[in-house]
């Protein structure tokens, strides 16, 4: 059993300070499958969305006082969408510095980078004339296609970087996607909402961007921690982990992801606060009993692949809570995995 981040780190916009501080971090206290980190403090270049459109081919970008806007095909990206690619390869090359002689350089060594997903980005990300792209069946197809060749290149840059990386999973974040399908995502002007996406061109979104992932010799997960996700439609897009807040699961959720752990895929499991607990002390051993009774109820043992994670991102943590959940999950992994 191993443990892993969901991605976002604290900072506070200090620039590479920050940055390498939290990559210390997360390659110190996650030594079976660290993650390249977020630090969405550093501002919109820097958080979910920015990150992503980062990796997209063929498809520009700019800032807008209202968020995000595609300008058009290549040649016409803002300053802001060029300093977001800037600043993912500046903070690439301080992994790369930071991992050298490890394995993830020598080899035997796994790692994990995060990207929004197609549907997350369609309901944050406007059209060039207005409103967001998820009113738009075209602009949708454009975004999930340019998404799916921008990851095939971001896999390939970061294997040329970490060569030992043997293996190399990509979570798909998609928290949008439970208000994509139930048709609550908000409209430009606020008094209505767009309508919901048909579950086939939901899934062939995710297809293509899983099934690029896979065709690079990478692992795809998604990243869906809100209620309501359709864990069933991740698994048949291509999923082969699925990463999820326990307390919002539901009992056919349980079932999905018994299912998917029988098959072999994997399930990162959120079972520690993304906020340090007022009140209460978390442990590694609270831990180990939360995910032993998850186990028991499920009728399996921990022989599967289980990975354990907060339940969200840390970006809202303090350090000291950060680098302590971290070491918590991992210590609670080592437990599990020598039962």
């Amino acid at each position: 059993m191993r443990a892993t981040g969901v991605g976002s780190m604290p900072g506070h916009g200090n620039g590479h300070s920050d940055y390498a501080e939290a990559c210390r971090v997360v390659l110190g206290e996650l030594t079976d499958l660290p993650h390249l980190p977020e630090l969405p403090a550093r501002g919109a270049i820097a958080n979910m969305t920015g990150r992503a459109l980062a990796v997209l081919d063929g498809l520009d970008a700019d800032l807008q006082p209202a968020g995000w806007r595609l300008t058009g095909t290549s040649g016409s990206a803002g300053v802001d969408h060029r300093r977001a690619r800037s600043l993912l390869a500046q903070d690439l090359d301080t992994v790369e510095e930071l991992v050298q002689d490890s394995p993830l350089t020598s080899g035997g060594g796994a790692f994990k980078i995060q990207v929004a997903g197609p549907w997350t980005l369609a309901a944050t990300v406007e059209r060039p004339r207005g409103d967001k792209i998820l009113a738009d069946h075209g602009a949708r197809r454009d975004l999930a296609q340019a998404l799916a060749e921008g990851v095939r290149t971001h896999v390939r840059d970061v294997r040329r970087r970490l060569p030992g990386a043997d293996t190399l999973v990509v979570q798909v974040d998609e928290p949008a996607l439970s208000a994509v399908l139930a048709a609550q995502v908000p409209t430009a002007s606020g008094f209505g909402k767009h309508r919901s996406i048909d579950l086939p061109e939901a899934s062939q979104a995710l297809e293509w961007v899983l099934g690029a992932i896979a065709e690079e010799g990478a692992i795809p997960w998604v990243h869906a921690c809100a209620a309501g996700t359709p864990l069933d439609l991740l698994r048949k897009a291509g999923a082969k982990g699925l990463s999820v807040d326990l307390a919002q699961l539901t009992a056919a959720d349980h079932d999905d992801l018994a299912t998917a752990l029988e098959a072999g895929d994997t399930v990162a499991l959120g079972v520690a606060p993304a906020l340090a607990p007022v009140g209460t002390e978390l442990t590694d051993k609270t831990v180990t009993e939360t995910v032993e009774r998850w186990l028991d109820m499920l009728g399996l043992d921990a022989a599967y692949d289980i990975v354990l994670t907060p339940s969200c991102g840390l970006a809202g943590a303090d350090w000291r809570w950060a680098r302590t959940v971290l070491r918590i999950l991992s210590e609670s992994a080592r437990h599990l995995g020598s039962d």
